[in-house]
């Protein structure tokens, strides 16, 4: 997008996933500058830095999924099919708790904990879990 190529939605995606994946796993964006053309020159030429405790692999599929040639870029069937995102076998992936439809196993121990040290009342951070809100409480919850 910055160097005023076509814009191609799938290979834009994966691109903006792999930011948000490496930004999950390091802790800080891969291109940063506070100079707007410095950054973009970053991002046009692929500078960045993976910190040494990213392992192998997932070094190799940020790589993979942030390389600035749009044809290179891994697909998402290549993703799937990286070692990495095998990491966890796929039968735990689908059994995973789906919040939107799943409800979250509500624990009193971290309701009272969030009372005490967040001054978040226990009533209010259930009917919010409960109710599936989106909120300070949820967020708290979920975190802690």
């Amino acid at each position: 997008m910055i160097a005023g190529q076509k814009y191609h939605g799938s290979k834009v995606d994966i691109w903006s996933c792999g930011i948000i994946m490496f930004a999950l796993i390091c802790g800080y964006l891969p291109f940063e500058d506070p100079n707007t053309t410095a950054l973009y020159q970053k991002i046009l030429k692929g500078e960045f830095h993976i910190p040494r405790f990213v392992s192998k692999e997932g070094a190799d599929l940020l790589r993979s999924i942030l390389c600035t040639d749009p044809e290179k870029r891994f697909k998402i069937e290549d993703i799937r099919a990286h070692p990495w995102f095998n990491l966890i076998p796929h039968e735990r992936k689908r059994q995973s708790l789906n919040l939107s439809v799943s409800k979250m196993p509500v624990s009193k121990q971290l309701l009272k904990v969030m009372e005490t040290k967040y001054q978040i009342k226990q009533d209010y951070a259930l009917s919010s879990l409960i109710n599936n809100k989106h909120n300070h409480a949820t967020t708290t919850y979920y975190l802690l």
